[in-house]
C-alpha cells in the first residue's frame, strides 16, 4: 500500500511514441479490493495505460506507485512486480505447443518455484473453477476462443497476482463466446480480486465497475462512480462517446 492509502497510484503520467503523445499527465488511483474500468474509443490509451502500469512499456513522465513501491525510477526489479500483477490480452498469448496444463504450469515453477505436482495441484483447482477441468490435455487451438481466454486468465491467476490487468478481453471473441469470459470475471470482482479493466462492454463495466474512467486523446477526461459516468456524463465527449456506442447497442 502507498503512502497515500492507494494500490496503485498514477501520478503525472505521461507517455510518447516518437511525436505521437499517447498518455497526457494521467491522475489515477486505484484501491485495494477495488474494479476500476476505463472505457474510450480505439486509440484514447488505455492499453497503453495498462502496459505502463506492468512495465511493459517505460513512462516519459510522472510516477507509478503499485502496493507502495514506485515502479518508474529505474530501480525497481520489473520480474518481482510481474509476480503481483498478472495481465491478460485480448490476443490470448497461449503458448501453442504446450497443454492447457502446461500453459499454466510453467510460471508458477519457474518462478514461484513450486514443485510439479503444487503447480498440478494448483492448475486443477483453476480449470474446475473455470469449468475447463476437461481440456487440461488440450492443446490451445484445440479450444474455442472464450475456452482460450478463460485459460489465459487462470494463467495469470496461478501466479497469485495482487492485480489484474485485462486488456479488452472480450474484443476479439465472437458474441456468443463473451458471456463465459464476463462471468469469470465477475466472479473475480465478487472475490475481492483488485483490477483495472480496459472495458470493451459497457454493460459490463457499469455492472461491475465501482470507479469509470472516460479516456480521451490520452487523457482521462471524466470518472466516477458507473451510475454517474452512464446516466449523467458531466463532459460534452464523454456524451458523444455514450451515444455512438449506445447507437451500436453495445449499451
Amino acid at each position: 500500500m502507498s503512502a497515500d492509502g492507494h494500490f496503485v497510484t498514477l501520478a503525472g503520467v505521461t507517455k510518447r511514441f516518437d511525436e505521437l503523445t499517447v498518455l497526457r499527465e494521467i491522475d489515477l488511483s486505484v484501491d485495494l479490493h477495488q474494479v476500476v474500468c476505463l472505457i474510450g474509443a480505439s486509440g484514447s490509451g488505455k492499453s497503453t495505460l495498462l502496459r505502463c502500469v506492468n512495465c511493459l512499456e517505460t513512462v516519459d513522465a510522472g510516477t507509478i506507485v503499485v502496493d507502495g513501491q514506485t515502479i518508474t525510477n529505474g530501480s525497481i526489479d520489473v520480474n518481482t512486480l510481474r509476480r503481483k500483477i498478472g495481465i491478460v490480452f485480448q490476443a490470448f498469448n497461449l503458448f501453442p505447443h504446450m497443454t492447457v496444463m502446461q500453459n499454466i504450469t510453467l510460471a508458477p515453477r519457474k518462478t514461484r518455484g513450486l514443485s510439479k505436482g503444487e503447480a498440478r495441484t494448483q492448475a486443477r483447482d483453476l480449470l474446475t473453477r473455470i469449468g475447463l477441468l476437461d481440456k487440461a490435455d488440450e492443446y490451445p487451438d484445440r479450444l474455442s476462443g472464450g475456452q482460450q481466454q478463460r485459460v489465459a486468465i487462470a494463467r495469470a491467476l496461478a501466479m497469485s497476482p495482487k492485480l489484474m490487468l485485462l486488456d479488452e478481453i472480450t474484443s476479439a471473441l465472437d458474441p456468443q463466446l463473451v458471456s463465459e469470459v464476463l462471468n469469470l470475471i465477475r466472479e473475480l470482482a465478487n472475490t475481492g480480486m483488485t483490477m483495472i479493466i480496459a472495458a470493451h462492454e459497457m454493460g459490463f463495466a457499469h455492472e461491475v465497475g465501482d470507479k469509470v474512467c472516460f479516456l480521451d486523446a490520452g487523457v482521462i477526461l471524466e470518472e466516477g462512480p458507473p451510475e454517474q459516468i452512464f446516466s449523467s456524463p458531466r463532459e460534452e465527449r464523454t456524451r458523444q462517446f455514450l451515444a455512438r456506442i449506445i447507437e451500436a447497442g453495445r449499451l
